[in-house]
């Protein structure tokens, strides 16, 4: 199986010393999101997790200990810089300090394992299409050298952005055509591999390819590993992505993104990690209360024959503990 460590949060910038913990004890817990009294416990046991996949816009505060888990795991990692400042991401370094990270994170794991999000792409007036232009322009040459390829998509148009974002302007179906070219050239220029992400759309005309993000074949590439052929379920419509499990909390995450869809909103989400985590918890908020059930997850590794011995941690059915 393959674990997922910031699609609900930004693990590595606020969770760091909860996340090694984590590993360390070797389980964690998990908060089932629409039914909170339903707790799955996930072994976090190189015999059955086959990769850690990581996404988080500031990876400065784990990489003096990454080896913990880059030591003993497959890992993949995703780094989402984007072209938005403090306006719209309060809680993210600025551009400058974000490459200079994720150059120090190659240095520790290879440009193969690293894959640059310039996600999600969205419009206003001070965000243009010519702000885009430049921005990802300087981004592209200074990252090119430095990761596998970029993924890009493009916002999704969720009804709290009405609430969260109403400078935003509707993004019609020619000006994704356009940014698609747009993007698709400048990636070209620097020799870069760009990928859209989660769109029924083709762009390939422009130089992009479509295809899922997190995939057994990119995985195994990166990794030296050999995975069988299994179908990629995605993760939400458009998604063709391999089924992960995610093991942070939404409503967590305090970067304060205005755009973002984890949070329901950014004051509860800062609020929760002040008053509801505990790096010694095994939940990354809260504790386990009174009621709750706690199940055994079932996980197989999904390795070919001979690249490591296929093992299930635990059989369909395993008992359930009421707390």
């Amino acid at each position: 199986m393959i674990i997922n460590t910031g699609g609900r949060t930004d693990t590595v910038q606020y969770y760091t010393d909860w996340l090694l913990r984590r590993f360390a004890e070797g389980y964690v817990l998990v908060r089932n999101p629409r039914f909170p009294e339903k707790v799955t416990r996930y072994e976090l046991d190189p015999a059955v997790v086959d990769c850690v996949v990581f996404c988080s816009k500031n990876y400065a505060p784990i990489l003096p200990r990454l080896h913990e888990i880059t030591d003993r795991f497959n890992t993949y990692f995703f780094y989402t810089i984007t072209a938005y400042g403090r306006d719209m991401e309060p809680g993210v370094p600025d551009i400058d300090a974000s490459i200079e990270t994720l150059i120090e994170l190659e240095r520790i794991v290879g440009r193969e394992r690293i894959v640059w999000r310039y996600d999600p792409v969205l419009l206003s007036e001070r965000y243009t299409t010519e702000a885009h232009r430049r921005t990802f322009d300087h981004m592209a040459r200074r990252l090119a050298p430095h990761v596998s390829r970029c993924v890009f998509s493009f916002v999704e148009p969720y009804r709290k952005l009405d609430r969260n974002m109403p400078e935003l302007l509707p993004l019609m179906e020619e000006e994704r055509v356009y940014m698609a070219e747009l993007l698709g050239g400048i990636a070209r220029e620097y020799g870069l591999r760009l990928q859209a992400c989660a769109t029924r759309e083709d762009f390939s005309a422009y130089g992009v390819e479509r295809a899922g993000c997190v995939t057994l074949e990119a995985l195994g590439a990166a990794n030296g590993a050999t995975f069988r052929k299994l179908a990629h379920r995605g993760m939400r419509e458009g998604c063709a992505c391999m089924e992960m499990r995610d093991i942070g909390a939404y409503n967590s995450c305090p970067n304060g993104c205005r755009y973002c869809y984890a949070n329901a909103d950014a004051r509860g989400a800062a609020r929760a990690f002040r008053e509801q985590h505990g790096p010694a918890s095994p939940l990354m908020l809260g504790h386990l209360r009174p009621g709750d059930v706690v199940t055994q997850a079932t996980q197989r590794s999904y390795l070919a024959a001979g690249s490591r011995a296929e093992r299930q941690a635990v059989a369909p059915g395993q008992e359930q503990l009421e707390l």
